[in-house]
């Protein structure tokens, strides 16, 4: 091994971690932040491995990643987990991620940190195209977890965001012809509420992965006065310190607006 990733660099690594984590505290911390884990399967092609490998790392990387955000007091975490353009992905590959997202509900309702930081979960999308087994699991989740109210993660499964403003316009529609709307109440506010994410603050920062400089339909009502920050390095191999920097990057760009 190289020296400059023997112990010497471990070192340094660690204490620069800490710095910056320290140095983080001293600010505000964003609210909500959202993030679009990409790069799953381009990680473990890049270690020689079976592309769906890449999921397994993709899931032990989310475990992390809540505890991350429970160092910093993060209350609310939004991850784009699978959208509905994944649907049409291999079947092979789309049958290992519902039996992921099944035995992962199940076990995140019953994860000591939930009950521990009270943490609820919510998930959102169109759930019905899941499998009856998965909405099963959300379901267990969901209710297990509904009355813990200082944190929330928030899961976006079988999620596109123009479906989710379609469906809110759709509903919104219905109203005004059953009479129970005129058109001109309508308002951003009215839309707001008929979102998969209402009663949930718009996310301060959006982070994705995997270099891609793109939203990719996720939360487009929401994001409209995020910040972005995009990390060159694949969901499953991002580091604390990436984290940490993103966070960083957010503060600064809050500092430079004078809020």
């Amino acid at each position: 091994m190289s020296e400059t990733h023997g112990p010497a660099y471990n070192l340094a690594y660690r204490q620069y971690e800490k710095r910056l984590l320290a140095d983080i505290l001293q600010s505000e911390v964003p609210h909500h932040v959202a993030i679009i884990m990409d790069g799953n399967r381009r990680f473990a092609e890049s270690l020689g491995l079976n592309p769906t490998d890449g999921h397994i790392y993709g899931r032990e990387k989310l475990e992390e990643l809540l505890n991350w955000c429970l160092e910093l007091k993060i209350k609310i975490l939004t991850v784009y987990a699978f959208s509905t353009e994944n649907l049409k992905r291999h079947a092979d590959e789309v049958q290992l991620l519902m039996k992921m997202f099944e035995e992962n509900f199940r076990k995140l309702a019953d994860d000591p940190r939930v009950k521990e930081h009270g943490i609820r979960v919510k998930v959102i999308g169109q759930l019905n195209l899941l499998e009856p087994r998965v909405q099963e699991a959300i379901a267990y989740a969901m209710e297990k977890t509904k009355d813990n109210s200082n944190y929330l993660l928030n899961l976006a499964v079988a999620y596109g965001g123009r479906e989710e403003i379609m469906n809110a316009v759709r509903k919104i529609a219905q109203e005004t012809k059953d009479g129970k709307l005129r058109p001109e109440e309508i308002t951003q506010e009215i839309l707001t509420q008929h979102l998969y994410t209402n009663g949930i603050p718009d996310p301060d920062l959006v982070l994705r992965t995997s270099g891609e400089e793109r939203i990719s339909n996720f939360l487009l009502w929401q994001i409209a006065y995020s910040e972005l920050y995009f990390a060159d390095v694949y969901w499953p191999g991002m580091r604390k310190i990436d984290f940490l920097r993103a966070i960083r990057g957010y503060q600064q760009r809050h500092r430079r607006m004078g809020s």
